[in-house]
């Protein structure tokens, strides 16, 4: 390890703001020492909250994000923001407008922003998202919101990346067939309905309690599926209600205190009017305990650090037969035999890993060395 990284991660342990945006850059970027760095905060990881915030372009998930940076501040949390932005495919470069929105906390020494670019990553988020929140995780930041880029039904990436996932949803989201989808609409813990004021919006959420409702069929646990209801076995006039009106049975069983099985919660905000704030702090904290109790918590990081070194393989591998000069001469020599249609693209796949055998086995990563 290198002198500057040395004094870089002795700055960073000793909590200098400086270093971390330092250290985040060289994580992002995977300049070298990145691997160093990530694996100096390893041991620590755990102790942040990682709470994932997605949605359609112009849901509001900004000034929200914003609004739950300053609930969390206002109890004195540490508070590290996530902001992916979406990539030109012309230039590279993004508008970090994220970060203009958050202005009412950009300043705050207890907050720190980074945007992100995605650089052409599907799914919502960056290739380095996940790598940047560890880094913050490691600095001791309480809370790390994940605001996704914002592209549609297709950001399922937040969902495997965040403790909790809080879908933002507008009025103007689509009809009710929107809500039946699968996708965004199935990795959500919590809903929030921004913009309530706006007509629809109570429709809005009637549309996404009713699918929660059909969806899970718990809500009636005495009614035989696809046979009508036995209205002489229910034991009250609520069961009935909920029997006969799904959205309702979803409501009542997202305010639960200790559910066994977790319902999201829809909720009614104004983010840009501060108001259903608590009400979505509330139920992020009730999924928090949720977590911890059914052992769902453990359950999920450990799936993350599951896919971690999926991904570390995956990186690995790529950079190491892409960056190969040889490996990339052995395959531009196939191509006379791949266009004449006498090899197949999956033989030379076979041929291309046999070959690659010891490229892709050997050893790269150097630990850290204490002192």
């Amino acid at each position: 390890m290198t002198d500057a990284m040395s004094r870089l991660l002795e700055q960073f342990r000793a909590g200098k703001p400086a270093a971390l945006a330092r250290a985040v850059s060289i994580v992002e970027n995977h300049r070298p020492g990145f691997e160093q760095i990530l694996s100096a905060v390893h041991p620590t990881l755990g102790r942040a909250r990682r709470i994932g915030i997605t949605g359609p372009p112009g849901a509001g998930k900004s000034t929200l994000t914003t609004r739950l940076a300053r609930r969390y501040r206002d109890a004195d949390l540490r508070v590290g923001i996530v902001a992916v932005d979406p990539t030109s495919p012309f230039t590279g470069g993004a508008l970090l407008g994220d970060r203009i929105r958050m202005e009412e906390v950009a300043l705050d020494p207890g907050v720190f922003i980074r945007s992100m670019a995605t650089r052409g990553s599907l799914g919502g988020l960056a290739t380095a998202t996940r790598e940047v929140c560890d880094v913050l995780d490691g600095f001791g930041m309480d809370i790390i919101l994940l605001e996704t880029v914002g592209v549609g039904q297709s950001e399922l990436d937040i969902s495997r990346a965040a403790d909790t996932t809080l879908v933002v949803l507008v009025p103007e989201s689509g009809d009710s067939i929107q809500t039946l989808k699968a996708g965004v609409m199935e990795i959500a813990d919590v809903f929030a309905v921004n913009k309530a004021d706006r007509p629809g919006a109570d429709r809005l959420r009637n549309d996404i309690e009713l699918m929660l409702g059909l969806r899970a069929g718990a809500t009636m646990p005495n009614v035989p599926a696809h046979h009508g209801v036995d209205l002489r076995n229910l034991p009250d006039r609520d069961a009935l209600r909920d029997a006969m009106n799904p959205a309702r049975a979803a409501r009542a069983a997202a305010l639960e205190a200790e559910p066994v099985q977790w319902t999201p919660p829809v909720l009614r905000v104004i983010a840009a009017q501060n108001e259903g704030v608590d009400e979505v702090v509330d139920a992020l904290d009730r999924h928090l305990r949720y977590l911890q109790a059914s052992g769902d918590l453990r359950s999920r990081r450990r799936a993350r650090l599951r896919e971690r070194v999926m991904e570390v393989v995956d990186q690995q591998i790529r950079r190491r037969l892409w960056q190969d000069q040889d490996t990339l001469t052995w395959v531009d020599e196939r191509l006379d035999a791949l266009e004449a249609g006498t090899q197949v693209p999956f033989a030379v796949a076979d041929a291309l890993r046999a070959r690659s055998a010891v490229l892709l086995t050997g050893a790269e990563y150097a630990p850290l060395q204490d002192g």
